[in-house]
């Protein structure tokens, strides 16, 4: 198929399409609009259906429901938006259901503002819902690379009976950049029969109950415990990382995600040309997070510079893989402000300027 030419949040939204959803729930916030805009007019077309619910509230639990029939569901929204969503993700969770959910991050905290941001690193990751649970979360870099993710988003979920998230920001919902879709796409998981999907019974089958309610405490374990069981799966199976300019010795390694990364890996070409060492890692699933893989880049290079647009959030997991064996550096922009190359390049200059000064005093 030929390339086309979309927006970020329209490509997703024909992703979904693409991977045989045909049911979204959602509610309209910036800067992920156009996603339920391009579902409202597409989903019809191939027989589907589109609800805006009264609010993100309405919105996940709607797709709790349509979820526990097993059909393949999609909602997406923006920071205050998702965090409305957490508590039907949490339930959704408890009850082993599959969805896909698009986070296409603004500034914040509170409403915060409209431009991009990576933030929500922390409600994704580590849990912004109650709870012993986790989400798989992707990170995009491209809106083809998107596009790809979402479609991957709705096998991993259903291979695992789980949530899974793609996390963006306002830059990969918004900018245009050519697109291909693949006619013979093959899933990137096997995709098991769904037994348990409550679709009515009539005495032929099993019933089939979807809860996450488990009053008796050993039942709660035991359950918790087996959803361990898959999430540790996870870790193990489904680790994704890139990594850009790291073939060559480095001195820095610099760590990014999303479109953050693409700025950086700018800026890993423009030192390259200057004679300046330094290497990228780029996490694709920020969970399960590649520790193993930042740990031993890490160990090619005299320190390690995280840029994320936070506070420093996704650093801390940096820190966690090196164990103190390097020094890890920072950069971060907030409020919507965009790291740039040179601001990047300048960074890893200080720290080899630091770096040297150390070694030079040791």
């Amino acid at each position: 198929m030929a390339k086309k030419l979309m927006k970020g949040s329209e490509a997703i939204g024909e992703a979904a399409i693409q991977a045989g959803c045909r049911l979204f729930f959602g509610y309209p916030i910036t800067p992920q609009n156009e996603i339920p805009e391009y579902m409202s007019h597409r989903l019809p077309q191939v027989g589907g259906t589109f609800v805006q619910a009264e609010s993100e509230v309405a919105a996940s639990n709607m797709l709790y429901g349509a979820a526990g029939s097993g059909a393949r569901v999609f909602t997406s929204s923006s920071s205050p938006g998702i965090s409305l969503m957490m508590e039907a993700i949490s339930y959704m969770a408890g009850a082993e259901l599959p969805a896909v959910i698009v986070n296409i991050m603004r500034a914040g905290p509170g409403l915060g503002g409209i431009l991009p941001s990576q933030g929500d690193y922390f409600q994704a990751t580590k849990g912004g819902g109650h709870g012993d649970y986790r989400l798989l979360v992707l990170a995009p870099w491209s809106v083809q690379e998107a596009a790809d993710l979402v479609q991957d988003a709705f096998d991993l979920a259903d291979f695992y009976r789980n949530p899974v998230m793609v996390l963006g920001d306002g830059l990969i919902g918004q900018m245009m950049e050519p697109v291909e879709f693949r006619t013979e796409r093959v899933p990137c998981k096997p995709l098991p029969p769904k037994p348990w999907a409550s679709t009515g019974w009539r005495g032929d089958r099993a019933k089939a109950i979807i809860n996450s309610l488990f009053l008796d405490p050993e039942v709660l374990e035991q359950h918790n415990r087996n959803l361990k069981a898959k999430y540790d799966a996870m870790v193990r199976d489904e680790v994704r990382f890139a990594t850009y300019g790291t073939e060559r010795p480095y001195d820095v390694l610099v760590v990014a995600y999303g479109t953050v990364a693409r700025v950086v890996s700018t800026a890993v070409d423009n030192l390259r040309e200057e004679g300046v060492r330094v290497g990228l890692l780029r996490p694709i699933t920020l969970f399960p997070f590649p520790y193993e893989a930042v740990r031993a880049a890490a160990r090619r290079a005299k320190a390690v510079l995280v840029i994320e647009l936070s506070c420093g959030q996704m650093a801390e997991d940096v820190q966690l893989a090196v164990a103190g064996s390097r020094p890890v550096h920072f950069h971060g922009r907030q409020g919507g402000m965009l790291v740039s190359p040179e601001e990047t390049a300048e960074k890893v200059k200080e720290i080899l300027k630091q770096t040297g000064k150390e070694a030079r005093r040791g």
